[in-house]
């Protein structure tokens, strides 16, 4: 059987080892036939989001964050550039009301649905922790940095912890160049893959 070049992008080897999408997305991502380059995107965001999750999780386990919701977030954020592919190379934002209501259409709870729609949102203050974590994670995946994101974020960290503003945000930058690390990678990795 021959593997498409959706299939590559989601399944091959990749240096740093990107995890998998969930199944249940890697099958939508098939069925509206996405662009390659939007799966290996997504699949780059998906994992960065993981192990941002796991580093804010060892660092904070105060901080009540739902990593089901983060990791479905950050696997489907950007799922309207299949209908606004031209977002795939170039600048818009049609993909995120647009990808709010395909998921919907297709099944997904309104409440899942909404990291497609809000992952571009620069009202920080208005966001859960789990759209903080997902719009952090499709900056860092590339090694962009985002100091009012970085800060709210950093808030939210300090009210679980009680650590002081500093010490929260030092740990949380530690983590974030960490994960910034690999981007050159990533970008790569998602270039390989045609729109």
């Amino acid at each position: 059987m021959r593997i498409t070049p959706l299939q590559r992008a989601l399944t091959e080897a990749t240096d740093p080892d990107l995890r998998a999408l969930p199944e249940s997305v890697a099958v939508l991502l098939a069925e509206l036939d996405a662009p390659p380059r939007l799966g290996a995107h997504l699949r780059a965001v998906h994992d960065v989001a993981a192990r941002l999750l796991a580093g804010v999780g060892e660092a904070c386990p105060g901080l009540a964050v739902s990593a089901d919701e983060v990791l479905f977030g950050a696997a489907t954020h950007d799922i309207g550039k299949v209908v606004h592919p031209s977002e795939l190379s170039g600048p818009g934002s049609a993909h995120e009301p647009a990808g709010c209501e395909l998921l919907i259409a297709r099944g997904v709870a309104p409440r899942l649905a909404r990291f497609a729609r809000d992952h571009g949102s620069v009202a920080y203050d208005g966001l859960s922790i789990e759209d903080l974590l997902v719009v952090l994670a499709d900056k860092v995946w590339k090694g962009k940095r985002v100091p009012g994101l970085e800060d709210e974020v950093t808030a939210r960290w300090c009210a679980a912890s009680g650590e002081q503003p500093w010490e929260a945000f030092l740990r949380l930058d530690d983590l974030l160049e960490r994960l910034a690390r690999d981007a050159d990678a990533r970008l790569a990795f998602q270039a390989r893959h045609p729109l």
